[in-house]
C-alpha cells in the first residue's frame, strides 16, 4: 500500500509529534508514504475567501502531485482533508474551471486530471488497511484505557463532500479504539467545533467552547481524548490552561494525535510518539493497560 503522503503546515512545525508518530505507525503496518515533493499549504479554509481561483490552484497542484506518481493523496488533518476534497469535487465538476486552474498551475509542470483520490489516514485504517489486518499487529491492548473520540468538524461535515460515514453518528473512531483494546466513552461534545479557526477574532467564546468539550469528556470518565486533527489536539491541548480559568471545575484532560494512540498500541513508548512535546502532561495515564 502506497500513498502520497501530505502532511501539511501543522504535521511540519506546532505538530512535529503527530507526523512522527504517523511515520512510525505507517512503518510498522506497512503503509508506504512517500511525501510529496514540493507540497504547499492547503490554504487552512482562509485563502479561499482571498482568491478562490488560487486556493483552486493550490490544491489541485497538491493533488496533482500525488496523479504525477499515480497513487493516492493521503493526509491527516481534518481541515487539509476537507480543503483538498473541495478543491477535487469543485474541479471535477466543471471542465471549464479545471482549465482554468490547468492554465495556472501548468508553470509548475504539473496537470490537475482528477485520477487520484484524496483520503485520510482514518478511513484508509478502516477501508484500505482493515481493522482486521489492524488488530493482528497490536502488541499493547490497550485495555483498560477509556477514549473521548473527538470527531471535530471537518472529517465528517460538509457531508457532501467528507462523505465516509454519517455526520450525525460517526462511528470510525469508536470501532477503531475497539479493533486496539480500548473502550469509547460516549460525551456530548465529541461533534462540536473546537474552534481553533475562531481563536483569534473570538478568543474568550472559543476558549469556553474548547473547555467544554474538555469537561464533557473528563466528566464522561475519559482517561484522554483523542482526535484525527492536529488542529484539533492543538486547541484543545495548548490552550487547555486558557480554558481552565473559565471553569471553576478542573477540566484537566491529556489530548492524543490519533497515531498516537494507535503507536501506543503497536508497541511504542510514549517518548517515541512524541508525548513529551504535549502542553498537559501525559505521564499520568499512559500506563494504563499497557506492558
Amino acid at each position: 500500500m502506497k500513498y502520497g503522503f501530505f502532511p501539511g503546515c501543522t504535521l511540519e512545525a506546532a505538530a512535529l509529534e503527530a507526523k512522527l508518530a504517523t511515520l512510525k505507525v505507517a512503518k510498522a503496518l506497512g503503509i508506504e508514504l512517500m511525501e510529496l515533493d514540493g507540497w504547499t499549504c492547503c490554504g487552512a479554509t482562509h485563502a479561499q475567501d482571498v482568491d478562490t481561483l488560487t486556493a483552486l490552484a493550490v490544491n489541485a497542484r497538491n493533488i496533482a502531485l500525488a496523479e504525477k506518481e499515480g497513487i493516492p493523496l493521503l493526509t491527516v488533518c481534518n481541515t487539509c482533508t476537507l480543503m483538498l476534497r473541495k478543491a477535487k469535487q469543485q474541479l471535477d465538476n466543471a471542465e471549464e474551471l479545471k482549465g482554468q486552474v490547468n492554465s495556472i498551475i501548468k508553470e509548475t509542470g504539473l496537470e490537475y486530471t482528477g485520477n487520484s483520490e484524496v483520503t485520510h489516514l482514518l478511513w484508509v485504517l478502516i477501508k484500505d488497511y482493515g481493522l482486521e489486518n489492524l488488530k493482528k499487529k497490536v502488541k499493547n491492548p490497550l485495555k483498560g484505557l477509556k477514549l473521548a473520540n473527538f470527531y471535530g468538524c471537518h472529517i465528517v461535515r460538509p457531508p457532501e463532500i467528507m462523505g465516509f460515514e454519517n455526520h450525525l453518528n460517526p462511528k470510525s473512531l469508536e470501532i477503531l479504539a475497539e479493533a486496539l483494546g480500548a473502550d469509547s466513552v460516549e460525551f456530548d461534545r465529541k461533534l462540536d467545533c473546537c474552534g481553533f479557526h475562531a481563536v483569534f477574532p473570538a478568543e474568550d467564546e472559543v476558549l469556553k467552547i474548547s473547555g467544554s468539550v474538555c469537561k464533557s469528556a473528563k466528566e464522561a470518565g475519559a482517561n484522554c481524548l483523542v482526535t484525527p486533527c492536529p488542529l484539533c489536539q492543538m486547541q484543545l491541548d495548548m490552550y487547555q490552561p486558557e480554558s481552565q480559568k473559565k471553569f471553576k471545575e478542573d477540566i484537566t484532560i491529556p489530548v492524543l494525535h490519533l497515531p498516537q494512540i494507535i503507536g501506543l498500541a503497536l508497541g511504542f513508548s510514549p517518548d517515541e510518539l512524541g508525548m513529551k512535546r504535549h502542553v498537559v502532561n501525559t505521564g499520568e495515564w499512559y500506563g494504563i493497560g499497557l506492558a
